[in-house]
């Protein structure tokens, strides 16, 4: 075990002894499912978590759940004049989503 791990050990044990591991919010509940944020930098995935506790869904992730249905909705389409609208549909949903992740990135950035 390096320092550092029987270091976190060392005030784990400790909070846990005074009690400030008791009553916090989401005790006994699994852990959130945050794959996604393997994905992104850790200023982003911290932002991102801000305003899902603020109840505020990021332009690109409602772009990407739009997409998600569209390329599903696409599926069962089989009329070549109305798979063609819905592919206009899905690129033009794919490049607003893109278009707000770079806009994302810069404003982070500065």
């Amino acid at each position: 075990m390096s320092w550092i791990e029987k270091l976190a050990e060392r005030r784990m044990q400790a909070a846990l002894a005074k009690g400030e591991l008791s009553n916090l919010e989401g005790e006994g509940k699994p852990l959130p499912d945050r794959t996604g944020d393997a994905f992104v930098s850790a200023g982003e995935a911290v932002a991102f978590r801000i305003m899902a506790e603020a109840g505020v869904i990021p332009e690109e992730i409602r772009l990407k759940k739009e997409c998600d249905a569209a390329l599903l909705a696409m599926e069962g389409i089989t009329d070549p004049a109305a798979r063609l609208a819905a592919q206009k549909k899905l690129a033009e949903l794919e490049m607003m989503r893109g278009m707000a992740i770079e806009a994302r990135r810069k404003f982070m950035k500065n």
